[in-house]
């Protein structure tokens, strides 16, 4: 029971460290396009605000990905769902959570390699290598690997004490 609350605990800090960033970097990119857009418009563009807007919306995806699933809010098409019985709908669940976690890990895979190639681009206005932005497609799904996966095995859980209990009655 100790471990189970000890891995609470860290994934609630870890939402709140990734609600923080998310909060930060949405602010800074309304920011600087906004501030952009004015700069552009009296005639002295920043040039390098799209670059690191771009950066930080790269960032802002990934984490808000995880910030989503974390807190159960991901976006349902139910229609034709609905209408199956509930074992059914239970099982589309579990073939759903092991088909997202076999993409995240080819995103992972699949990102680390994009990580290597881009090491020596860098952005147009920035001093900066590309890699860093790409970087955040397997540093993002990487947490999303890990909260679908504890979603997965709480669900697993959940329909093996189900199981339990209908052999007991």
């Amino acid at each position: 029971m100790g471990d189970c609350c000890v891995i609470q605990k860290v994934a609630h800090i870890v939402l709140r460290a990734e609600s923080f960033v998310a909060g930060f970097l949405l602010c800074m990119i309304s920011t600087l396009v906004f501030i952009s857009a004015v700069a552009r418009t009296v005639g002295h563009p920043i040039n390098w605000a799209q670059d690191i807007s771009l950066l930080a919306s790269a960032w802002l995806t990934f984490i808000g990905a995880d910030i989503v699933a974390k807190t159960g809010n991901l976006i349902r098409i139910d229609m034709l769902e609905k209408h199956f019985p509930k074992p059914v709908r239970k099982l589309l669940t579990l073939v759903f959570d092991v088909a997202m976690i076999l993409f995240l890990l080819i995103l992972i895979v699949y990102g680390f390699m994009l990580v290597s190639q881009s090491w020596y681009r860098t952005f147009n206005t920035l001093k900066l290598s590309y890699a860093w932005c790409t970087l955040s497609v397997p540093v993002g799904s990487t947490l999303l690997f890990f909260s679908v996966a504890g979603k997965l095995a709480r669900d697993l859980m959940t329909l093996v004490g189900k199981w339990g209990e209908e052999k007991a009655c």
